[in-house]
């Protein structure tokens, strides 16, 4: 049985349980002849009335999206092909077989397993397929395009912790996105920081005093 601090575990998808969608931009500028690291600027300075924000919480559709996140970029200085950016993030975007195999152990032990991600609503069948594949391995899912309310946001990890059962201080978050376990951690979560699934699982691992490999 798990040591009783714990009683569930919080996944971000991008850049945790699937590819990072920060390496896909980063190959993508670079690619491009983009300034490195321009486009989380766009998304950052943007804030939440940016066209990145409004996708995340729904309010874009991609052929939405497109047009407005290029007039960001070239807002902020530079053309930005955005609907080639978001092809390179679904080409990156391949579940680690590490991090699903953690998730079934994880629910085995006893564990409540939810996933927490920024996400849109994709119209392409594969990557349908692939969300219900993914909502099937855990007992909550929460989407920010769904719930329209997207990390940092602090309601965002309440609502995901209400829909896992699980009280803050019971539940650790994973997330690849400093900013984004600062809340968490202010709710009492324990948070890891994902730099790479190997690390992060090590990590996870002392933290529930439970084996997952």
């Amino acid at each position: 049985m798990p040591p009783m601090r714990f009683a569930g575990v919080l996944f971000d998808l991008g850049g945790v349980v699937l590819g990072s969608p920060l390496h896909a931009i980063a190959r993508f500028e670079r690619a491009r002849g983009i300034r490195p690291g321009f486009i989380n600027r766009v998304v950052v300075d943007t804030g939440p009335g940016g066209a990145w924000s409004r996708l995340e919480r729904g309010e874009l559709r991609v052929d939405e999206f497109v047009p407005a996140f290029e007039r960001d970029c070239l807002a902020a200085g530079e053309r930005v092909a955005a609907a080639e950016m978001m092809e390179a993030i679904r080409e990156e975007s391949q579940p680690r077989p590490a991090m699903l195999a953690a998730i079934g152990a994880l629910r085995r032990s006893g564990l409540r397993v939810g996933a927490l991600t920024n996400n849109w609503v994709s119209e392409e069948p594969a990557q349908s397929r692939l969300g219900l594949e993914l909502r099937e391995r855990f007992d909550a899912f929460v989407e920010s395009a769904v719930v329209g309310l997207r990390k940092p946001d602090p309601r965002s990890y309440t609502h995901a912790c209400q829909a896992l059962g699980v009280a803050p201080e019971r539940a650790v978050f994973l997330d690849d996105i400093g900013a984004n376990l600062k809340p968490a951690r202010a709710l009492g979560m324990h948070t890891i920081k994902v730099d790479s699934p190997e690390q992060a699982l090590a990590e996870l691992e002392g933290a529930l005093g439970l084996p997952l490999a």
